[in-house]
């Protein structure tokens, strides 16, 4: 089987993509798999991480300040569609998929243009601008969630299958991620971060609550910055607080949230879907600056469970995220309460349902 594998932009759509596509080779080993990004996004550098080839296009997004500007993106987009059929030619896949980012436009319609089985995965409970268009196009949707089902207009019904997460995230073990990042196993655990770059209303709310439990007893807080923001928050920082740590980034995820009894997030579609797959209760501060607000939504499907607070950033008061988080780390009842409905949401089957619906055979 020939596979391209086609998303990017941030590791949201990027990473989906990568779990479906180790899903096919652990399931055929001989299949051939090309991932299809720009030189822009952060597929350049994780994809090849991963062990994946890429190839590059060319395109831009919808500028929707200034609409004029919209004619330069047509153009751009042209080309990107020209260079993907060369590389659709030059392949010859069998199957395109598209988890998300402006460059599934040119390759996915590319693909359903030369009838090449089509598939889309949107991540998000409000879809983005692109998935939308392209589902008309496709031979099938797959969603994270359920309540994203009312924004597409199919033949064939969309289907739920989740988010696809590597499965480290559902079987790392408290005890031992606790024992690796050298952790007491009875203290009370805070995972703060906001992306691999970093959000400065999110990073602001974690300083806090990092200051106001600075040499607190039975309590640590793992701060990810960002990297935007680690070399400001470190001039501010005490990182002698044996109970405080700091870092620019997180590269073993799975490992952190293991190892945290409650996590302050956003809510972009990954690390929502990873939380629950985890099984962690979380305080959710999503990002309004998104296209759809989808973050709101992203978050609403786990606080309307009763798996996460959710907290706007037009509600944000002094001392409101402390008070939260300090009461969820007395009420041991609640958090248990938070455990289950996350878990009850959490998936880790998603990249098999999606290999299984496109015909991909275990060997």
């Amino acid at each position: 089987m020939r596979v391209i594998m086609t998303g990017g932009g941030t590791g949201g759509h990027i990473y989906p993509a990568i779990a479906i596509a180790d899903e096919i080779r652990r399931r055929d080993p001989s299949a051939e798999i090309l991932f299809v990004g720009t030189e822009r996004g952060m597929e350049k550098d994780i994809v090849p991480r991963s062990g994946y080839p890429i190839k590059f296009v060319t395109v831009q997004g919808l500028n929707r300040s200034n609409p004029l500007k919209n004619i330069e993106t047509l153009r751009v987009y042209r080309n990107g569609l020209r260079q993907s059929d060369e590389i659709m030619d030059s392949f010859r896949p069998d199957v395109v998929i598209g988890t998300g980012g402006y460059v599934c436009g040119p390759v996915v319609r590319s693909a359903s243009k030369k009838k090449i089985k089509t598939y889309i995965h949107e991540q998000n409970a409000f879809p983005g601008i692109a998935n939308k268009m392209l589902s008309r196009h496709t031979d099938r949707v797959f969603m994270a969630f359920a309540e994203a089902e009312k924004y597409f207009k199919t033949k064939i019904p969309p289907m739920t299958v989740g988010n696809p997460v590597r499965r480290a995230f559902a079987e790392t073990d408290k005890a031992e991620a606790r024992r690796k990042l050298g952790l007491p196993e009875d203290d009370f655990v805070i995972l703060g971060f906001g992306g691999s770059l970093g959000a400065a209303v999110l990073n602001r709310e974690i300083m806090s609550l990092a200051t106001k439990l600075e040499g607190a007893p039975g309590i640590h807080v793992l701060f990810a910055t960002g990297k935007r923001y680690y070399k400001d928050i470190m001039e501010h920082a005490h990182p002698e607080d044996d109970n405080i740590r700091y870092m620019e980034y997180i590269d073993d995820m799975p490992v952190y949230l293991a190892a945290c009894d409650l996590a302050i997030t956003r809510s972009g579609a990954l690390t929502v879907s990873e939380i629950a797959a985890c099984g962690k209760p979380a305080v959710m501060i999503p990002s309004p600056n998104v296209t759809g607000n989808h973050q709101f939504f992203n978050a609403k499907v786990l606080a309307d469970r009763g798996a996460a607070v959710l907290i706007e950033e037009k509600d944000l008061k002094p001392g409101l995220v402390i008070d939260t988080v300090l009461k969820l780390a007395c009420d041991r009842d609640r958090l248990d309460e938070m455990e289950k409905a996350s878990k009850a949401l959490g998936r880790t089957d998603a990249a098999e349902a999606i290999c299984d619906e496109i015909g991909v055979r275990k060997q």
